[in-house]
């Protein structure tokens, strides 16, 4: 037991930024259940008032009442498969996210498609007529997640990823199925959860697509975190370099130059070779990391 805590906190302190947003992901599911069990026996009603006000309203006049929901509601899960699911595809596609780009934008992106999803969930229910005389709040990272599914399908379309029973999938089809059926399922039972993950797959696209134009949408979130961290004296783990071993000179300006022409023409403009390298070079600065 006192190993597995002494790996947690170093993957917490030394890790990268993904596994930071899968452990506050955990760590606000357990204290969530660990409130219901104690509230449980005060008054049954505390844990799901306690959820209505970390979760996002679909009312933007509540929203007013209580702004942080827009930020809490993105690391928010109660049931057990949710978050499971969740993790599983944060962690999957989040790897493959960070092949050619940055843990801090991987960050800004996971922000981005939870608040692009909340903001159209809220849209939803002000203008379609079924939400009419209906209210309800959300909870989840899924339109968090889904952002980063979507931009990993532009960004690595032919990324074969293994499926159990089907074997190895490409991302681009796992993200096509996936938002088709958030869209046939609009009409169900959870359409407004449906719609979030919706607008969040819209803001992976935008950001793959910048990219692929040579633009970061990112800059000004993490140029707001950085001046946060400043402030409060905290280190960047997605960049900072005196925890690992420097890698080669030359790894590093080979790896450089293809990400430019990725930042330039985009991913496809690279030859068979050169995506092969590439792919070399990310797993050897993978292992590297994780040794």
């Amino acid at each position: 037991m006192a190993d597995i805590i002494r790996t947690l906190r170093g993957k917490w302190k030394y890790g990268s930024l993904l596994y930071r947003i899968i452990f506050i992901n955990i760590a606000v599911f357990i204290l969530l259940h660990a409130f219901s069990l104690v509230s449980g026996l005060i008054n049954s009603t505390l844990a799901q008032a306690m959820l209505s006000k970390i979760g996002l309203p679909s009312s933007q006049w509540q929203l007013l009442m209580q702004p942080w929901s827009i930020i809490t509601y993105m690391f928010t899960q109660y049931d057990l498969f949710h978050i499971l699911f969740n993790m599983v595809w944060l962690y999957w596609f989040g790897e493959i996210f960070l092949i050619t780009d940055t843990p801090k934008r991987l960050t800004a992106l996971y922000f981005y498609g939870g608040i692009s999803g909340g903001v159209l969930f809220m849209l939803a229910y002000a203008v379609l007529p079924v939400f009419e005389h209906q209210t309800g709040f959300l909870i989840g990272a899924s339109a968090s997640v889904i952002a980063i599914v979507a931009a990993s399908a532009i960004l690595h379309p032919d990324y074969k990823v293994p499926l159990f029973f089907i074997g190895e999938v490409p991302v681009k089809w796992i993200a096509i199925i996936t938002i088709a059926i958030d869209f046939i399922s609009i009409g169900g039972n959870n359409g407004g959860g449906h719609i979030s993950h919706i607008g969040g797959a819209l803001a992976g696209v935008a950001y793959a697509i910048a990219q692929r134009r040579g633009t970061d949408i990112t800059k000004p979130f993490n140029r707001a975190m950085d001046k946060i961290c400043n402030i409060f004296g905290t280190t960047d783990p997605g960049n900072s370099k005196k925890h690992y071993q420097k890698p080669a000179m030359s790894v590093n300006n080979t790896l450089d130059s293809l990400l430019d022409k990725i930042r330039r023409s985009g991913y496809n403009s690279l030859t068979i070779d050169e995506k092969k390298r590439l792919m070399d070079l990310s797993n050897e600065l993978h292992r590297r990391h994780h040794k």
